[in-house]
């Protein structure tokens, strides 16, 4: 049996023997649980909502509080893999992520919930952040570990496409909670055998670990994404609001400012100079912002406005998530035959038209008004998650390739948050006001309306007039579902406007960096 050489913490090293069969499964069914945790919630949320009596903000945040440790903390995550043993963090994360998950099954209100999504988030971080660095030390044949890559790419993909599907079954069948407590017996077997059978393994030269830079980064995610999910509620120009975004320009600036002084730094800012790399970073960012964060919108609208179960709006995602599935190998194999000024442009293409096409439901519109679009859609998805790993590897130098691909990933997690609570504030100021507007004629009491208005702009679609009196039963669902159908429309458009402005920017970018090579 071949070994490989392992580094002990004096700085020598010992011989194992490695199990690249069993690290490759165990990334891909921890890579499958925290990707699955990211899309399953889409179609869970009415039901969150309804029992945990939550607002938009707090369905906001059981997204984002899973998306923000995960964006902050990834690439610290990958640095103390490499310093005390990628074994290790990955027990660790696996131990973190299953408590998180039966913590977050257990939840008695949203703060709880949201809470224990953070823990969640904490690690899934220090799971995805040791992958591929252990795929690397399991398969250090430059072919075999292509493969493994290509396994691990089909992973992501394959949790994003049967998320919404397998979250609307078990919803419908077990409670919202069994989408999280799902997580607990297959974490704890792959806790085990991580423990028992998998390597450990150590970087030869661990970079030195940035707390500073992650404290930094975390507080200007954080204060951004605050200031956008309370900003509706609080007002624009509150001294809260104001001095949350101001608090995450500064900390980004200090951030920045300590990244280009320091030795070792938790983001690399040459990457930054390089067109190429940047273009790859920002279509992650926004295809994340845009399309991912919509479908959460998308799922409320399914269910409490169109009226369809959790597992039947689960079935009307499929457009979009098959198509992703489909899409991803086939990119996969062209990315090494095409440009990826054209591959990764053209991704980007055809999500903004797939979001163009979605955004022109109104209040007559069923779920196939938007299915041709979610097809579209769905290609670009599936092309940009199969191709922006590998375009990432081939922008940088082998000794960067880690920090490369730990951006990409990063920006993807930002674009998320920032997605679901920019789209939300968007979605919660439109709906609201198109509702003010829909039941004007009735000449409802002020405080009538003030709470009509709320219950549209947390996502509560034909709800609202469960308990209306008949007379003005009929008139208030029409007005639910035009505006809610108008706020679907709106950051579907805007989605669309954003992720064409970038086609422009990504292309831009990408013939800069041809023109340079």
């Amino acid at each position: 049996m071949t070994t490989t050489t392992l580094q002990k913490p004096d700085g020598g090293s010992i011989a194992a023997p490695p199990r690249p069969g069993l690290a490759l499964a165990l990334v891909c069914v921890a890579m499958f649980m925290l990707m699955l945790d990211m899309t399953i919630v889409a179609v869970a949320l009415p039901d969150i909502q309804a029992d945990l009596h939550a607002n938009l903000g707090d369905l906001q945040w059981v997204v984002d509080a899973y998306t923000l440790p995960l964006a902050a903390l990834l690439l610290t995550a990958a640095t103390l893999g490499d310093r005390f043993g990628r074994r290790r963090l990955f027990c660790a994360g696996m131990a973190i992520f299953t408590i998180g998950s039966l913590a977050c099954a257990l939840a008695a209100n949203p703060l709880m919930l949201n809470t224990m999504r953070a823990v969640q988030g904490v690690g899934a971080a220090m799971l995805f952040g040791t992958a591929m660095p252990i795929l690397g030390h399991a398969y250090p044949d430059v072919k075999a570990r292509a493969k493994a890559i290509g396994a691990f790419g089909a992973t992501l993909a394959g949790a994003t496409a049967v998320g919404p599907l397998l979250g609307g079954l078990i919803v419908d069948n077990a409670g919202w909670q069994w989408i999280f407590a799902i997580n607990v017996p297959i974490g704890v077997l792959a806790f085990i055998a991580a423990r028992v059978g998998l390597p450990e393994s150590r970087a030869e030269k661990a970079r030195r670990v940035d707390a500073a830079g992650t404290a930094l980064l975390t507080i200007s995610l954080a204060a951004l994404v605050f200031g956008l999910i309370r900003g509706q509620s609080e007002g624009w120009g509150s001294a809260l609001i104001v001095g949350s975004f101001v608090l995450a320009a500064v900390a980004l600036v200090v951030f920045l400012v300590r990244a280009a002084r320091t030795d070792e730094p938790m983001v690399d800012l040459e990457l930054f100079r390089r067109p190429g790399f940047v273009a790859i970073g920002v279509t992650g960012f926004v295809v994340a912002g845009t399309l991912v964060a919509a479908t959460n919108y998308v799922g409320l609208y399914f269910v409490n406005t169109l009226d369809y179960t959790p597992f039947e709006a689960g079935l009307r995602f499929l457009p979009l998530t098959v198509t992703s599935f489909i899409a991803a190998p086939v990119f996969a194999q062209l990315s090494h035959r095409v440009p990826t000024i054209i591959t990764i442009t053209g991704s980007l293409v055809v999500v903004t038209g797939g979001l163009w096409w979605a955004s022109q439901v109104n209040a007559n519109s069923d779920w196939t008004a938007l299915a041709p679009g979610f097809i579209l859609a769905g290609i670009g998805l599936g092309a940009s998650s199969a191709i922006l790993s590998s375009a990432a590897l081939a922008s940088v130098e082998p000794d960067r390739a880690g920090m490369a691909t730990g951006v990409v990933n990063t920006m993807r997690q930002i674009g998320t948050a920032a997605g679901v609570a920019a789209l939300g504030a968007l979605f919660a100021g439109r709906t609201g006001s198109r509702m003010a507007s829909d039941v004007a004629p009735a000449h409802l009491p002020a405080a009538q309306l003030g709470q009509l208005q709320d219950a549209i702009a947390s996502g509560a679609g034909r709800l609202v007039a469960g308990h209306a009196p008949a007379h003005v039963r009929a008139q208030l669902t029409h007005a639910a579902v035009d505006s809610t159908a108008y706020g679907i429309h709106t950051i579907l458009l805007v989605a669309a406007m954003i992720a064409g402005a970038a086609t422009l920017v990504v292309a831009a970018l990408l013939a800069r960096a041809h023109r340079a090579a």
